[in-house]
């Protein structure tokens, strides 16, 4: 076991999988000697060398579009996109030439490529570096869609991404890649994709969210308890697939729920849940599910972004409006 944060457990899951796998390659703008924006890539080029671990133009349609190839051929790439903001111009590689590819092939070919991009906002980025577009991706069929919101599961779920043969869409929440450290182990291992996990139990409301929601969610089940509240908190981990069956039993158990992203609130993530929940589990609720999300504005200047983004106050509200319906 090693003491890690979540930018130090992405770049050792690629680590590991470089070495463990001579197939697998990593690109994108700045990864090599520069290591990427974030150093996410850091070292990676020195000792993996020039041939597996390079940098690429400026243009990631360019990138998106050379990952769709290799996987064609049988290599494993893990290709960054350097902001979310900035996958308009691959979605057509992505979304429709890698997604798409068993499909079009009839099964005879697949797209084992990560795609890897930061995202979310607190850090006072500009504009397009701090969106969280993962709603388009969830829209995609064929591809999935990650979103860790700790080092270990960061690590885990990265090294099933990789050896998966199926394209999948790996978004890094700007706030955790230095957010806090925990014990990982340094050899490989996988989490498993398409499993939530319950973080904290609790008998009164569930709590769904992830990436940095999860610990925005946590903050505030531990003030509910101040006052007897006890709220389930699960760290969906996945989006897309979706672990509806760990939402439906948690919400078998308190009858009442709530969902929260970063993202706005207008076609996200959670309007997908909530419409999941309703099909599977609409008996066994005594309120109406609630979102908490970003508003439905562009994403604001860095001088008002924390009165933009969900807060444990704004949760706890939602609670209570929920347990008092």
């Amino acid at each position: 076991m090693a003491q890690m944060n979540m930018k130090e457990a992405i770049r050792d899951a690629m680590r590991v999988e470089l070495k463990n796998d001579p197939n697998v390659y990593i690109f994108g703008e700045d990864v090599g000697k520069v290591g990427g924006v974030f150093r996410a890539t850091e070292g990676l080029q020195g000792e993996f060398g020039e041939d597996r671990v390079f940098d690429t133009p400026l243009a990631e349609s360019a990138i998106a579009g050379m990952a769709v190839g290799m996987g064609l051929q049988g290599f494993r790439p893990v290709a960054e996109i350097q902001f979310v903001g900035f996958i308009y111009e691959a979605m057509d590689q992505m979304f429709i030439q890698a997604a798409r590819m068993r499909y079009r092939s009839g099964g005879r070919y697949n797209s084992p490529i990560v795609f890897r991009t930061p995202f979310g906002g607190g850090v006072k980025a500009a504009e397009l570096h701090t969106d969280s577009l993962e709603g388009l991706a969830i829209q995609t069929p064929g591809i999935k869609v990650i979103v860790p919101s700790n080092p270990y599961d960061a690590k885990g779920l990265l090294v099933a991404a990789i050896r998966d043969n199926d394209p999948v869409f790996f978004m890094e929440h700007l706030n955790l890649y230095h957010a806090f450290r925990q014990d990982v182990p340094e050899e490989a291992y996988t989490v498993e994709i398409g499993k939530a996990n319950v973080v904290r139990e609790g008998s009164d409301v569930t709590i769904i969210a992830y990436g940095l929601m999860v610990h925005t969610a946590v903050k505030a089940a531990e003030e509910l308890e101040k006052s007897g509240v006890k709220a389930e908190v699960i760290d969906l981990r996945t989006l897309l697939p979706l672990d509806i069956e760990t939402i439906v039993a948690s919400i078998k158990k308190t009858n009442r729920a709530i969902v929260v992203q970063e993202a706005q609130k207008t076609s996200g993530a959670a309007a997908e849940i909530i419409a999941q929940i309703n099909e599977n589990a609409i008996l066994h609720l005594e309120a109406p599910v609630l979102r908490v999300a970003g508003p439905d504005t562009v994403y604001p200047f860095a001088q008002v972004e924390d009165a933009w983004l969900p807060s444990p106050a704004r949760i706890i509200k939602a609670v209570n409006q929920v347990l008092n319906f």
